[in-house]
């Protein structure tokens, strides 16, 4: 029990600080680790990549927080586009959970996987926006807060690796959409989190469970990612732009790759 307590110690230490420098909630990062965690912890394949997905989902709403909270001390969180995309952002966030509670792991894993590299192929060689595109109208912000939130729910992000991107396409600063992204994380953890929970009541594990989150995991990450996540934030305030990208890109195709050996 030792061993895996401070493997959760670790890991919220590391997610905290990437969420904090990459706007990314941490979710990309823990749902790989998790996946072997649980494995090694005698966890059911059939059940392993929607524990590792809601647990996950669960652990960023603190880490969210700090990030949030971080950033906005800096002045780098957009909240008049974070309050419009949050409707959209919590409906989309909360009804995929219901999607991926009936997919099996494997095809989750090639989602979750596919996904991660498509988003870091765009952060390097993605062309440069045009320099009159501007940010849409509440509407479209709202339509595309829904998409981010189901697409995240599904990969059990805080939505970074879609709000970056997508903000900086609208020719948003990098500082800014990442702290925008941190805020954006919050409420679609909440929802995600909610809908593990729910579509995951009936199961039972090896592991103490709350649906389909693994709530001693939860309260371990979530103790030290709180104090990891601002010095993250601090570092993205000091980095180039193009590194950050970098950073963000190689971090989310080692993760994809430890996903898949992860499954199989």
């Amino acid at each position: 029990m030792t061993l895996w307590l401070l493997s959760y110690l670790v890991l919220g230490a590391a997610t905290g600080y990437m969420a904090g420098l990459l706007g990314i909630g941490g979710g990309g990062i823990m749902v790989p680790i998790l996946v072997m965690l649980f494995s090694w912890q005698g966890v059911a394949d059939e059940h392993l990549v929607h524990l590792a997905l809601g647990t996950s989902m669960a652990a960023i709403v603190p880490t969210a927080l700090a990030s949030a909270s971080a950033h906005h001390r800096r002045r780098s969180v957009d909240w008049r586009v974070a309050v419009t995309m949050t409707p959209g952002v919590l409906a989309g966030a909360f009804l995929a959970t219901f999607i991926a509670a009936y997919i099996p792991s494997k095809p989750l894993a090639i989602f979750f996987a596919g996904f991660m590299t498509v988003i870091a192929g765009y952060m390097i060689w993605g062309r440069t926006p045009r320099p009159d595109r501007m940010l849409p109208h509440p509407a479209g912000l709202i339509g595309v807060g829904a998409g981010i939130g189901g697409v995240s729910s599904l990969v059990a992000i805080g939505g970074g690796s879609l709000t970056v991107p997508f903000l900086l396409w609208c020719n948003q600063s990098a500082q800014r959409a990442i702290g925008t992204s941190a805020a954006l994380g919050i409420p679609i953890a909440f929802a995600g989190a909610l809908g593990y929970i729910v579509n995951g009541w009936h199961v039972s594990t090896e592991l103490p469970t709350l649906g389909f989150v693994v709530w001693p995991a939860v309260l371990v990450m979530a103790s030290v990612s709180f104090m990891t996540a601002p010095l993250g934030a601090k570092l993205a305030h000091t980095l180039p732009v193009r590194r950050l990208k970098r950073i963000f890109a190689l971090i989310m195709i080692a993760l994809a790759l430890k996903m898949l050996h992860g499954v199989w």
